[in-house]
């Protein structure tokens, strides 16, 4: 990362002056837990790539291709994303002072910031892209390709990397934040409007990119519902069942985005409309810094469900579990039955 900007740097440091003697040590426990999230995380991105290599070596489409190599990028950046910040943070929390330079927490806020929003915008260009093959399939055939598709890839970055360095460039700041272990946006006390400006910029950028992930995926239910009851040809069919299972990915992909995510970029938002042009007392600042807090470790774990999305809602899987549940239920249901019919003749002899 860049280093920031001379007055951006003054404050910072003051910024990070203020906490560390306002703000206790952190405890051995939160190490701990940064170990295992840390841990878990890469070990799940590592066997959701071993799984994404697999299938893209026995691959027979050229949609499913595509597919794969956005997944494969975005497990890829959810790997490093575990593992660079969190060695940062787990710096912070071995350290017994808080490193004072400007520039660790540049690199670590821009570490989020730049992590955060790549899953993001990778999961709206991928529901953007399966919409486009579910709806107008020739229309993707013709556009799509493997070449664009990595394009598409390094504009992501590309956009993810410009939002991280605006800081560098003058337009809103990080700062230390509660309870000294980890660098972020400067959501409370913004001292200007460009840091009101970064944060709306960096929430409307992840806000809008779960909105347009949300509208694609329903049209491309809706699309494949219907496809589904019209009940196609045998060949088309096979085809569909291979975008159901990209669909209902992506869709489990949202809806972990959504969770994990929405809190910390509401609280961020609920933070600096409340405190630009206004001073909070010590109370209502703990109560700010509560919200982030449990929201930035609710964002932690998207890096960590997302893999998991991904390994469980295959076919294969789904096909195990349904076989498995088929059986219980074809079970229960043949004892049901039995039951009915044996007490059925019973009443029918009492009559």
């Amino acid at each position: 990362m860049l280093a920031m900007q001379d007055q951006n740097s003054s404050t910072s440091s003051v910024s990070a002056q203020r906490i560390n003697a306002s703000t206790p040590t952190p405890s051995p426990e939160g190490s701990w837990m940064v170990v295992l999230s840390m841990t878990l995380g890469m070990a799940s991105n590592i066997v959701a790539l071993a799984i994404l290599a697999k299938a893209y070596a026995r691959l027979r489409r050229r949609s499913k291709a595509v597919f794969l190599l956005f997944a494969s990028f975005l497990v890829t950046t959810d790997f490093l994303g575990h593992a660079l910040p969190g060695a940062l943070v787990l710096i912070l929390h071995s350290a017994p002072v808080l490193p004072s330079h400007p520039a660790f927490c540049q690199f670590l806020g821009g570490s989020l910031v730049f992590f955060g929003l790549c899953p993001l915008l990778l999961g709206c260009v991928m529901a953007a892209e399966r919409c486009l093959g579910v709806a107008r399939p020739l229309l993707h055939a013709a556009l799509v390709t493997t070449p664009r598709a990595r394009l598409a890839l390094g504009l992501v970055w590309l956009l993810a990397l410009g939002v991280a360095l605006l800081p560098s460039l003058g337009l809103g700041a990080y700062a230390t934040q509660h309870p000294g272990t980890w660098c972020f946006i400067r959501v409370l006390d913004p001292e200007d409007a460009s840091d009101l400006g970064f944060v709306l910029l960096f929430s409307g950028l992840a806000l809008g990119s779960l909105a347009m992930a949300l509208a694609c995926n329903t049209v491309s239910g809706v699309v494949l519902l219907r496809a589904r009851l019209r009940r196609k040809a045998c060949p088309r069919s096979a085809a569909k069942s291979h975008d159901i299972e990209m669909v209902v990915q992506l869709v489990g992909i949202m809806v972990a985005s959504c969770i994990c995510w929405s809190p910390l970029l509401i609280f961020g938002l609920m933070s600096v409309t409340s405190s630009y042009g206004r001073v909070h007392d010590d109370e209502q600042k703990g109560y700010y810094h509560g919200l982030l807090l449990t929201g930035v470790r609710l964002a932690t774990w998207n890096q960590i469900l997302d893999p998991w999305v991904y390994i469980l809602l295959r076919r294969a899987v789904l096909r195990k579990i349904y076989c498995i549940t088929g059986r219980h239920g074809n079970a229960l249901r043949r004892s049901t039955l039995q039951r009915w019919d044996i007490s059925s003749f019973h009443n029918s002899e009492k009559k």
